[in-house]
């Protein structure tokens, strides 16, 4: 099954302590063939940008950066495989690692909201 990431919007559920992401933050996915974009916003960050591909297997791959509630440059790259639930939502589990503005790797799980 191909999924198609194009309007849909997700929020926080975890994180690991060395993230900013949380319950707060809403992303806002476009696709494009295979390309994903994204913005998001909410809780800790003020304004952040997704670029990046959707692989065969729907799992995504990505760079993202944002500006901070401290207005601080944060950049990264994700990974990220998605599961359908049985409401027809989609739960994605992230794995990530700051390359700029943070330190060290986390994982996340974001789902989609309706």
């Amino acid at each position: 099954m191909n999924i198609n990431y194009h309007k849909r919007k997700f929020a926080g559920v975890t994180n690991t302590p060395n993230g900013q992401v949380n319950g707060d933050t809403i992303f806002n996915y476009k696709q494009k063939d295979n390309l994903l974009t994204a913005t998001y916003n909410g809780g800790r960050i003020e304004e952040g940008y997704i670029l990046g591909r959707v692989h065969d297997d729907n799992s995504l791959d990505f760079v993202y950066h944002h500006i901070d509630d401290r207005g601080h440059l944060r950049s990264g790259h994700c990974i990220s495989t998605p599961e359908l639930l049985p409401d027809g939502r989609i739960r994605l589990y992230e794995k990530w690692e700051w390359t700029y503005g943070g330190e060290g790797t986390g994982e996340s799980v974001v789902e989609e909201i309706k």
